[in-house]
C-alpha cells in the first residue's frame, strides 16, 4: 500500500510514519514545517526518519537515508495545484491527514491562520481525493468539538453544534466537509476525534510539555480553574495503534441509517466518526504529580480561574472503536508519563 501522511513532521504524524515503515509500507510524508512551535523539534523528528534538514527544499521530494520506503516533501496544502500534481504522480491508496493549525488558545489570537490551514487546506485535500480517488481517507478531528457538553462520556452520537473556540469550529467544519465529499463522490472517509495526546516527541505548546519545561527550570506555571480539571490523557502509541486499525478498514455506508433519527457518526455515504482516547479521565493535578516524579523536582503552580475556550473535563466513549475494530488503550498515565519524561530529559539534556 502507498500512504500519504500529512503533518509528517508533527507529533502524531511522525509516530504514524514510523509505525507504517516498521510494518513495511510505502509512505510519503508531507509537511509545510511552519514556525508555530520549535523548528528544531520538527527537524529532529524528520532526522529520526532519515530526512536530513539540509536536504529539505520546498517542493522537492527527499528519500530517507534510513528507509527507501519513505520520502518526504515540504509542501503547503494551500498550494492546490502542487498538491494535485503530487496526487496525480504518486497515486496514493490511503491518505492519513494529520496536518492542521493546532492550538485552542492560539485560534483565539490568530483566527486567520486557522481559516487558511484548517479550512482551505482541507478543502484542497478533499479535491485531490475527488479527482484522484483513494481507497480510504482518514483525517484528524478533535475532542474539542464537544465544546461545553456536560454529558459524560462524550459519544459520537452526541450533538456538537456549540464549539467554544475557532479551532473546535474548524474541526467540526472538517467533519461536515468530509461527509459532503464522501456523499457526493463516494470517498470512503473516517474522522478521528483525538483526546489529549501525549508522549515522547510531543508538541511544546501543549500543557503537559509546558509543565515539564517549567518544572525542569524551577519556574512557576499557570494552572487554570484552580486545578480542578480532568483530561482523557491518551498515550501516543495507543493513538497510533488506533489510527492504523482505522486506516486498514475503509469506512462503509450504514445500511441501517435512520433518516428520522440520524446518527452524526455514520451515514448512507461511506463515512464514519470515532472517538480515540483512553476513556479514563485523570485529574490534572495527578498528571502534574506524575511529571514531578519523572523529573525528580517539585512544581511551582499559580492557580487561576478558567480561561476562554477551555473545558473542565474530557472523557471519551470509545465503545464503537472497541466493538468495530478491537481497539484497546493499554498505557496508564504513570507508564506514559514515565516514558515521556525519560525522552524529555534525554532530548533536553
Amino acid at each position: 500500500m502507498k500512504y500519504l501522511v500529512t503533518g509528517a513532521a508533527g507529533f502524531i504524524g511522525f509516530h504514524v510514519v514510523r509505525h507504517l515503515l516498521e510494518r513495511g509500507e510505502e509512505v510519503i510524508g508531507l509537511d509545510s514545517i511552519n514556525s508555530y512551535y520549535s523548528l528544531e523539534l520538527k527537524f529532529a523528528r524528520l532526522a529520526e526518519l532519515g530526512i536530513a534538514r539540509e536536504k529539505i527544499e520546498s517542493g522537492i521530494t527527499v528519500t530517507s537515508s534510513k528507509s527507501k520506503s519513505f520520502r518526504f516533501i515540504q509542501q503547503d496544502l494551500v498550494d492546490k495545484e502542487a498538491l494535485l500534481r503530487l496526487f496525480e504522480t504518486e497515486k496514493f491508496e490511503v491518505v492519513i491527514h494529520l496536518a492542521a493549525q493546532a492550538g485552542v488558545r492560539n485560534s483565539i489570537l490568530h483566527p486567520e491562520d486557522y481559516l487558511l490551514s484548517n479550512f482551505t487546506g482541507f478543502l484542497h485535500l478533499l479535491e485531490c481525493c475527488r479527482f484522484h480517488p483513494v481507497k480510504h481517507l482518514v483525517f484528524a478531528s478533535s475532542s474539542s468539538v464537544y465544546g461545553n457538553n456536560a454529558k459524560m462520556p462524550f459519544a459520537t452520537s452526541d450533538g456538537v453544534d456549540h464549539p467554544i473556540s475557532l479551532y473546535a469550529a474548524s474541526k467540526k467544519a472538517n467533519e461536515l466537509m468530509a461527509h459532503s465529499y464522501s456523499h457526493l463522490f463516494r470517498i470512503p472517509t473516517t474522522g478521528l476525534r483525538f483526546f489529549t495526546v501525549y508522549g515522547p516527541w510531543g508538541r511544546p505548546d501543549m500543557a503537559y510539555f509546558l509543565f515539564a519545561d517549567a518544572i525542569r527550570k524551577g519556574e512557576p506555571f499557570q494552572v487554570f480553574n484552580q486545578g480542578q480539571m480532568k483530561r482523557d490523557f491518551t498515550y501516543i502509541d495507543d493513538i497510533v495503534s488506533g489510527v492504523l486499525l482505522v486506516a486498514d478498514r475503509p469506512a462503509n455506508s450504514n445500511s441501517n441509517f435512520d433518516r428520522q433519527r440520524p446518527d452524526p457518526s455514520s451515514s448512507t455515504a461511506p463515512y464514519k466518526l470515532y472517538n480515540i482516547g483512553n476513556s479514563s479521565p485523570v485529574p490534572l493535578l495527578e498528571f502534574i504529580e506524575a511529571i514531578e516524579k519523572g523529573l525528580g523536582k517539585k512544581a511551582k503552580m499559580e492557580f487561576l480561574p478558567m480561561q476562554p475556550g477551555d473545558v473542565v473535563e474530557t472523557h471519551a466513549d470509545i465503545s464503537e472503536l472497541e466493538r468495530d475494530l478491537g481497539y484497546q488503550s493499554h498505557t496508564t498515565v504513570a507508564e506514559g508519563v514515565e516514558k515521556f519524561t525519560k525522552w524529555y530529559c534525554n532530548f533536553y539534556r
